[in-house]
């Protein structure tokens, strides 16, 4: 997020002496995440010089629009987190995934970081979607929406929930701030954004879909499996699975004995 993270040299959990700056580990998840975006904002941007109606219809493809979501392009609950309004807009969200991401994905392993972001993802689509519908602010279901911010907004709560002693730098900050400050202030410019209806139209930023990142966020990290959606999934899977093949054996069991009780009766009546 365009300034320098900070972990401590040793004790503790994150360490208990001096700080030393550094940059978290680029690979993994948060690699594939940021090439994958950066190269989605080069394709539009070389697009919309040489080929505009070509963007045009792009954008009109892969952006969130609530009324195309409802209408089955469901896609866009996806497709959006991919598309940025400017280079400020890209530059903020992939600095901040690779700053506060990477430690998640070292915590988890890359493939619940990837649950998590898109969880976050999706939520965050779904909860524009909502509130479109209520037509608060001047929002409508006809307002686009575009970037990654419902997820990164995931992190950081994700982030501020986990580490959230950890303390960082800000630049041009000179001094250090907690981790769970630092989302706080975030969470509250989201807030104030979404009051004023700033950036709902024109630049496609919803500034609910921040807050609806970050409330699913917490909601994953509060209430759904330590194990991740998927592993639970597929240990549901099994479960059921072997119910049904055990409630099979006892049915074929319970014929069994129906068959063999009248031959037993006839052995025993000759």
């Amino acid at each position: 997020m365009g300034g320098y993270r900070y972990r401590s040299s040793g004790g503790g959990r994150f360490g208990g002496g001096g700080f030393s700056m550094g940059f978290p580990p680029f690979y993994g998840a948060i690699k594939w995440l940021v090439i994958v975006n950066v190269a989605v904002y080069l394709l539009m941007l070389a697009l919309g010089a040489f080929a505009p109606m070509a963007a045009f219809y792009l954008s009109l493809f892969a952006e969130l629009v609530p009324k195309d979501v409802v209408n089955g392009r469901i896609w866009q609950l996806v497709t959006y987190s991919f598309l940025h309004s400017g280079l400020f807009h890209i530059l903020f969200n992939m600095l901040t995934l690779w700053m506060f991401g990477a430690t998640l994905e070292q915590d988890w392993g890359d493939k619940k970081f990837y649950e998590f972001y898109f969880f976050c993802v999706v939520a965050a689509g779904l909860t524009t979607v909502a509130v479109a519908y209520t037509r608060v602010l001047g929002v409508s279901p006809a307002t686009p929406t575009i970037g990654a911010s419902g997820g990164i907004f995931g992190v950081l709560i994700a982030f501020a929930m986990l580490h959230g002693d950890q303390q960082i730098m800000i630049f041009p900050l000179p001094f250090l701030i907690k981790a769970r400050y630092v989302v706080a202030i975030l969470i509250l410019i989201a807030l104030a954004g979404a009051l004023q209806g700033i950036g709902m139209r024109g630049s496609g930023v919803a500034y609910f879909a921040h807050l609806g990142g970050a409330f699913f966020g917490w909601v994953y990290l509060r209430f759904l499996p330590r194990s991740g959606l998927g592993f639970a999934a597929s240990e549901g899977y099994f479960g059921l699975r072997n119910s049904y093949y055990r409630w099979k054996r006892r049915r074929a069991a319970r014929k069994f004995e129906v068959y063999m009780r009248p031959v037993g009766q006839l052995r025993a009546n000759p």
